[in-house]
């Protein structure tokens, strides 16, 4: 019998994002600086969305559109031109849409954002979660009552976490890994959580906690536990030219996922993860940077380097036949209001 299932289970805050990038230098006040590199397109939780469906996982996305301009250019770009499912979405009459301008300079950037807190909640908007593969969370010091509700129907749960601006990092966030396959944080927040001093350190601590244990180490790449197959994995990043960081570890988790829900080897999803997050910033914005399975092949059919082709040399037989349309990067401009953004062709 055919899985009719999503294969990826998402909630979240949306944005819209402006962002620009070649800056030298971050502005300081009094200051003006002209800049040619800017994109704009869907932001928050649309980079996981975009990120997995790229890869061809059916993807349903639960979250808020205001009802102004930049909520429907985004629902369009999702549902148009990316086949989200947004069945289980609302647009809220009156609430504007976040919206978040990014300055990327470096391999960092700066972010001022506009916005309220939406007039649904997570729980709301999920109810009584439909059954699917996987869903990709952000888990936050206050549970949510969905995520224990979706383990409970056979949803495997990957999860990440984000920067603690009090910096208090209360150990009693990682409880709710109890509900979770994997987890997937950055090695200053695994570090931090879990009151150790090296990312190794931290990964040994977390893989006691969860079945799949994910520390990424930004230009140092990653490292990985599973103890359901006792593998460790640890593989260094690519050496590629950062435009915009913005989203890479969204692209990091959604791959990592595809990867594992097609039964690959630690070694191979880790690869793969860094891969597409590195092949993410090389463009604009954070949605609309992921590279899918047509950036992949393009990466790998153009590749020269004996050491790389190696390493990478299971992609051969991991493409799929069909990698689909070039994917639309995020434009300089969007289009001008109700007026579709159409298939990607």
């Amino acid at each position: 019998m055919d899985d009719d299932r999503p294969d990826v289970l998402l909630t979240g805050l949306l944005f819209y994002d402006l962002v620009l990038t070649g800056l030298g230098k971050p502005p300081t006040p009094g200051e003006e600086i002209w800049t040619a590199g800017m994109g704009c397109g869907p932001g928050g939780i649309a980079n996981l969305a975009v990120a997995a469906g790229r890869f061809g996982l059916r993807t349903s996305l639960a979250t808020v559109f205001g009802d102004d301009f930049y909520g429907e250019h985004c629902r369009d770009v999702l549902c148009d031109q990316e086949d989200i499912d947004l069945s289980l979405s609302r647009t809220a009459d009156g609430w504007p849409t976040p919206v978040t301008v990014s300055v990327a300079y470096g391999h960092d950037r700066a972010l001022i954002t506009h916005g309220q807190e939406p007039p649904y909640s997570q729980d709301v908007l999920m109810g009584d979660p439909p059954e699917a593969r996987t869903a990709l969370v952000h888990i936050e010091a206050q549970p949510r009552e969905w995520l224990a509700k979706a383990a409970a129907n056979g949803t495997q749960i990957y999860a990440d976490v984000g920067w603690d601006p009090a910096q208090e990092w209360s150990t009693d966030l990682l409880d709710q890994l109890a509900l979770c396959h994997a987890f997937l944080p950055n090695e200053t927040e695994a570090m931090a959580y879990t009151r150790t001093d090296t990312a190794v350190a931290a990964l040994g601590t977390l893989s006691e906690l969860v079945p799949v244990a994910v520390v990424t180490r930004g230009g140092d790449g990653a490292i990985a536990v599973d103890q359901i197959t006792g593998e460790y994995a640890e593989v260094p990043a690519l050496d590629i030219n950062v435009v915009d960081a913005t989203g890479a570890g969204d692209v990091f988790g959604a791959s990592f996922v595809a990867a594992s829900l097609g039964g690959w080897p630690l070694e191979q999803r880790l690869r793969f993860a860094v891969l597409a997050s590195g092949l993410s910033v090389q463009h604009h914005g954070g949605a609309l940077a992921a590279p899918g399975w047509y950036g992949v092949d393009r990466w790998w059919s153009s590749l020269t380097d004996p050491e790389l082709r190696r390493a990478y040399g299971f992609l051969a037989d991991r493409i799929p036949a069909d990698v689909g349309p070039p994917v639309r990067h995020a434009p300089v401009t969007p289009p001008a209001p109700h007026t579709p953004v159409g298939p990607r062709a």
